[in-house]
């Protein structure tokens, strides 16, 4: 369990800062914790088509010196698979690559333009993408992960998991060093939100579109967060048994519940100023091996 405690400081003030706008606007964390990142923290590339659509773009962050080659992240965003901008998350890119990895944000196409399996598509098109620029990038190919927060994380759960989808542009799931999900869905049939109900073509579903069916001894190394107590995500249905079935099956995969943290503050407890909020910075970084092993 984690309790937080919030530094003295710059960085308590700016979090408490972020945290009092979330509160008052209703919004996510993420295009206010950008006003706390510092510009001068990273280096990279804006607005590269990985694809002909407009929502085919993504932005890379790289770390300002070389400390040799990088591992390489591709982050994949939420929002119900009918929102989201890759801008609104530089908080993310610069959390990773002020500590050592190289880091790569594409947009997707979202629903209700494109439906189940689209999004997943854009996902492995834009891998297809970081694989082939991570030498130009200063990156390790053994070193290359797949993250994702909430419908993010299920599109990294499902290339990560189920080979149809890098198997579309030439990759494997077992060419990557590991997946990390944050607060995301593995199991959500019946779906009950309307907007994914859209976006999965409910009630016509497929049963192969939960990555909790695509679980085998095959998977990447794994870890798993996300909140104790999720109004969004079911932590137990989703995150737990998704942990829990990997390892019966051999997989290294490591999962936690974390308390003091909502699905949306447990993303935004990656960046700086709300790091003492949850560990799941230091989780996420001792997993791409930048940073000791968190307590548990």
């Amino acid at each position: 369990m984690h309790r937080p405690t919030a530094p003295a400081g710059l960085n308590r003030r700016a979090g408490l800062a972020a945290l009092a706008a979330m509160s008052l606007s209703g919004c996510s964390a993420s295009g206010l914790l950008n006003t706390f990142v510092p510009r001068a923290s990273y280096r990279g590339r804006q607005d590269i088509a990985y694809g002909p659509d407009p929502r085919q773009k993504l932005d890379t962050y790289q770390p300002l010196e070389s400390r040799g080659l990088a591992p390489l992240v591709i982050f994949f965003y939420g929002g119900s698979w009918t929102r989201g901008d890759r801008a609104d998350y530089r908080f993310v890119g610069e959390a990773l690559a002020a500590h050592g990895a190289v880091a790569v944000l594409p947009d997707y196409r979202l629903s209700p333009q494109v439906r189940y399996p689209v999004f997943l598509e854009d996902s492995a098109r834009a891998v297809q993408w970081a694989v082939r620029h991570a030498p130009e990038l200063g990156c390790d190919p053994r070193k290359i992960y797949l993250m994702g927060h909430s419908a993010g994380a299920y599109n990294a759960a499902m290339l990560a998991l189920d080979p149809r989808w890098l198997a579309t542009v030439g990759l494997a799931p077992g060419q990557f060093a590991g997946w990390i999900g944050i607060a995301g869905p593995y199991d959500f049939l019946p779906i009950e939100n309307p907007e994914a109900q859209v976006a999965f073509h409910w009630p016509s579903t497929p049963a192969d579109s939960q990555p909790l069916a695509q679980a085998t001894a095959a998977a990447p190394r794994t870890l798993l967060l996300a909140p104790e107590k999720d109004s969004l995500v079911n932590p137990r249905r989703s995150t737990m048994a998704l942990g829990e079935k990997l390892k019966s099956l051999g997989v290294d995969a490591r999962w936690r519940l974390l308390d003091g943290v909502s699905h949306i503050t447990i993303m935004a407890s990656l960046a700086k100023p709300l790091s003492w909020l949850s560990p799941v910075r230091a989780e996420v970084l001792a997993f791409l091996g930048l940073q000791s092993p968190p307590m548990s």
